[in-house]
């Protein structure tokens, strides 16, 4: 049986120049995978860990968009919020990565520091989240090396996504009323299927801020042949929209969700 070898192909295209530039793109190839790829997970370093539960194929770290209070940008005439959520009396700020609308003019109005302080005025920038698919045994486990008491428990037979990072101003009164109405602004949505809504959303309150997490029924399940899933939400103030690529979401050869 004739064998296949980096070799044999180089001469079958009638030169050795194919074979160094094969080597560069593997090289590089491996210079992208992340550390904790490459481990079995009782390897896993801390700095591991917290890598997977920020920036990983589960985990996006991510500026929200911002939009303006209910009662800004409002005149009697109608011309207010109807007009893209900016009124005659709101401004756009152009702010890298984010898009925020501030009202202007009047009496100013109470907002939040990206740390969720007040500041006594609008607030000009929006906090920066997390987003974690918190039902995802990779992010389970990764939680447990670094002992992050801030996880929520998971029903498993939902798929989770817990939000973090919210201002504790940004989402106050009662938290439970509060899930019920957060839970008819969120969707996973996937090309060609129709949207898959929360059966509940729960909002704990953590010594480290607010934690929103967002239940999704197992019964319409999410494969590989989806190949992306885009998580959208409002909660209160903050506009979340967020893909997660299906394809890399597996560990161990299995789809890890």
């Amino acid at each position: 049986m004739k064998s296949f070898s980096i070799r044999s192909l180089s001469r079958a295209n009638g030169s050795w120049c194919i074979l160094p530039v094969f080597l560069a793109l593997l090289a590089a190839a491996a210079d992208d995978e992340p550390p904790w790829r490459s481990k079995q997970i009782a390897e896993w370093s801390g700095e591991d860990a917290n890598q997977v539960l920020s920036d990983s194929p589960w985990a996006k770290t991510f500026t929200p968009i911002l939009t303006a209070p209910e009662d800004s940008g409002r005149r009697p005439g109608g011309i207010g919020r109807e007009l893209g959520g900016v009124g005659r009396d709101a401004v756009g700020l152009a702010l890298p990565g984010i898009a925020v609308r501030r009202a202007t003019g009047g009496a100013s109005q109470g907002g939040e520091s990206p740390a969720g302080q007040s500041t006594g005025s609008s607030s000009s920038e929006p906090p920066k989240l997390t987003l974690r698919w918190e039902s995802a045994m990779p992010v389970r486990t990764a939680e447990l090396k670094v002992h992050d008491n801030n996880a929520p428990d998971v029903d498993e037979s939902h798929y989770a996504i817990a939000v973090y990072g919210i201002p504790d101003r940004m989402i106050e009164g009662d938290l439970q009323k509060l899930g019920d109405q957060l839970r008819n602004e969120a969707f996973l949505k996937r090309d060609g299927k129709k949207d898959l809504k929360p059966s509940s959303v729960r909002v704990f309150d953590m010594a480290a801020g607010r934690v929103v997490l967002y239940s999704f029924p197992m019964s319409d399940e999410i494969t590989r042949a989806d190949h992306r899933v885009e998580f959208t939400a409002k909660i209160v103030r903050l506009d979340l929209d967020q893909s997660f690529l299906v394809d890399n979401m597996v560990w161990q050869g299995k789809l890890a969700l």
